[in-house]
């Protein structure tokens, strides 16, 4: 009998599939080129509103009231950003979800355990740190949430300052991890900030995704049929007393992410690569304009670390992630049969890990849905989101730079293409075709190498030669 062959252990944040990495790849430069109008538009937000003179403005524009007051939509300039731009966000959330889900890292059960639980430990250790902070503290626990969780963009774009040569795994792993979060972010903001339903409006909100999952079923196309479908379930979403950004998540869910024979792109990815810009670009930047502008002074900046509940969200977004989603990544590799990359080291983790604090758009989001009502309290902890972000990012800058060298020769490693075919050798080392073109483009070099050598062997004969007839001539007596 023979006896079973051992399977080869896994390997945590080994290299990618080339379809992955080309995919990260793509979704990371409009991530990263969205992150840096994202941070633009924050630090806009600060100056508008702590410039004297300019403060109320800001205020006048973000509270000015605009909508058809008859379908419950008269709301502030501030509100349309966090409940109507966001939506926009979150139904691409929902495509990356749906396609990691489908197609990539999260379809197989085995891969997907390691982010799931890394996503899992990274929330739920930042909410007990908060918790632990304000009961021993005598705070409020109703900003748990707050620090919880992960702004992609806002990472992605110190990643593309500081950390340009960081390889495609670690890359992918933070961009996954962040999909899985925004996933239990929206679970959170469904469950614990939804206040007396109004189940008319929820009914046909259900029965518009309803039509829309059918209307996708059968193949009907056309923008102005989706688009127009779309903002009446967004409507009687937020009617619903539910949050409306659940009804971007939902219609992002229902597209279609694997692709039939025949197709370049699903109709999924086609159409995150529309609309990923129009998030990234502009609603995530003009929600940021209208929630980062709290006033900071350095009695402010001081009272975040004497206030319990300021304390918890800083303490959650710098400490409570990178421990939850460092453990977590270590966890599901001691009690698996998986291990870390040979490229990588267990710092690289708890780097990126560092990363995943910067907790700035749904943060922001989950801190004025906790503290609603209360002006002055949403302001310290949006205070607090910033400034924990800011530390976090910091932290995370300090570490990846200590390991920037081994990144660098890791990244050179990934890009080389030596047989300049677009794609790069590491994927083709097991192709005959890439040896064979490899041993003709070598044959070609020795050829030119071994002509130029004769060449300049022949012209140094020359050389020899005509000294030695001159040198007779010139000692010949006059």
């Amino acid at each position: 009998m023979t006896a079973p062959r051992p399977s080869t252990p896994r390997k945590v944040l080994d290299r990618l599939s080339l379809p992955e990495r080309t995919y990260v790849a793509d979704a990371l430069r409009t991530e990263t080129v969205g992150g840096v109008l994202l941070l633009a538009a924050a630090v806009t937000a600060l100056l508008w509103a702590n410039i004297p003179g300019m403060h109320d403005s800001y205020e006048s524009v973000a509270h000015f009231h605009l909508g058809p007051a008859s379908l419950g939509l008269d709301l502030s300039v501030a509100h349309w950003a966090a409940d109507g731009l966001l939506a926009v966000f979150f139904f691409v959330a929902g495509i990356e979800l749906k396609r990691e889900l489908v197609a990539g890292d999260l379809r197989d059960p085995k891969a997907a355990a390691l982010p799931v639980v890394a996503a899992l430990c990274g929330m739920a250790v930042p909410a007990l740190v908060y918790v632990l902070t304000n009961v021993t503290g005598g705070g409020s626990l109703a900003g748990w949430a707050v620090p919880t969780a992960t702004d992609i963009a806002f990472a992605l774009a110190v990643l593309a300052v500081i950390g340009t040569s960081l390889p495609s795994a670690l890359r992918a792993f933070l961009l996954t991890l962040a999909v899985v979060d925004d996933l239990f972010a929206i679970l959170i903001i469904a469950v614990f900030f939804t206040d007396g339903l109004n189940f008319a409006a929820l009914g046909g909100a259900v029965a518009g995704l309803a039509v829309f999952w059918l209307l996708l079923r059968k193949g009907v196309r056309g923008w102005y049929v989706y688009v127009p479908l779309a903002l009446v379930i967004w409507a009687l979403m937020y009617n619903s007393g539910v949050h409306a950004t659940i009804a971007g998540v939902a219609m992002g869910l229902m597209l279609r992410c694997h692709r039939h024979e025949g197709e370049a792109h699903s109709p999924g990815e086609h159409i995150e690569h529309l609309v990923r810009p129009l998030s990234a670009g502009l609603a995530v930047p003009l929600f940021a304009l209208f929630s980062a502008g709290v006033t900071v002074s350095g009695g402010a900046v001081a009272d975040v670390f004497t206030k319990p509940e300021t304390l918890g969200v800083v303490l959650g977004l710098v400490v409570g992630k990178a421990l939850g989603i460092f453990g977590g990544t270590w966890l599901t590799a001691r009690f698996t049969r998986a291990s870390l990359s040979d490229d990588l080291a267990w710092a690289d983790v708890f780097a990126v890990a560092s990363l995943a604090g910067i907790g700035f758009t749904v943060s922001l989001l989950i801190g004025e849905l906790a503290f609603e009502g209360d002006q002055a309290m949403t302001d310290e902890v949006k205070a607090s989101v910033l400034l924990g972000s800011l530390i976090a990012a910091t932290l995370a800058t300090v570490l990846l730079k200590m390991r920037n060298a081994k990144y660098r020769r890791l990244w050179e490693n990934e890009e080389r293409d030596e047989d300049a075919d677009g794609i790069p050798d590491i994927y083709e080392e097991d192709d005959p075709a890439y040896h064979q073109r490899l041993a003709d483009l070598y044959e070609r070099k020795a050829a030119e190498h071994r002509r130029i050598a004769r060449e300049k062997a022949a012209a140094r004969h020359g050389l020899a030669e005509v000294p030695g007839g001159a040198g007779d001539d010139h000692h010949r007596p006059a």
